[in-house]
């Protein structure tokens, strides 16, 4: 009996420190063939230039580069790739944290960790879990519900189509799912998903899947059109 082919996880690497880059690269080939490398870089700029032949499914960036912040750029990572974001840093503040999944990221990890936990964080992360300590999740959980809590003339005037229902539908049903497996089940391209979610995005004052999914739990009647 021919065993199925294994698709390992394709992990990014930004770092600015060459050492830990080598470290890091040991640790994920160990974990072969459940995870690979699939590209290295040492700066934000480095890493633009890589992203699109490398084609990760997920991105372990060092939040702080030679002194940039890597959040600065986290934005223009998810419009590049579909890659998850896991943050590796020495820091311990919570809000720092907490600003790291507002803007994007699926999960923060503190460098002091294991190796094990490190790897177990890349591999929830992308299996579309969220990588946080409980108390930090509680206050970024918390934090986005008072900030798009909506009084009732302002949740009228909220306008969705029948298609951008859907794709919110979607996206609650299939919670950690790939946009790319989306998109297949709605009979789009990415690129198309990519562009209605922008316009949901904007229409709901929300920053990513994290603050839509939050939305629509505490608005479910936005999907009672369909």
């Amino acid at each position: 009996m021919q065993l199925p082919a294994v698709h390992p996880i394709r992990i990014f690497l930004v770092d600015d420190h060459r050492t830990v880059l080598w470290g890091l690269e040991r640790l994920i080939e160990s974990n072969s063939p459940h995870m690979s490398v699939a590209g290295m870089a040492t700066n934000g700029a480095e890493m633009f230039e890589k992203l699109f032949d490398a084609r990760p499914d997920l991105i372990l960036l060092d939040l702080d580069l030679d002194g940039v912040c890597s959040l600065s750029f986290l934005q223009k990572i998810m419009q590049q790739t579909s890659a998850q974001v896991l943050i590796l840093t020495a820091l311990t503040d919570p809000a720092v944290h907490q600003q790291a999944i507002i803007r994007g990221a699926r999960g923060v990890v503190h460098k002091q960790v294991s190796a094990e936990i490190l790897l177990q964080a890349i591999d929830r992360v992308h299996h579309g879990e969220i990588w946080l300590d409980h108390a930090t999740l509680a206050s970024v959980i918390s934090t986005i519900s008072s900030a798009h809590a909506m009084d009732a003339e302002t949740h009228k005037s909220v306008s969705l189509t029948q298609k951008e229902q859907q794709i919110i539908s979607a996206f609650m049903t299939e919670k950690g799912a790939r946009n790319k497996l989306i998109a297949e089940r709605l009979y789009m391209s990415e690129h198309t998903l990519r562009n209605y979610l922008t316009v949901i995005y904007e229409k709901l004052g929300v920053a990513g899947r994290m603050e839509l999914y939050i939305y629509a739990m505490q608005n479910p009647d936005l999907l009672s059109g369909q």
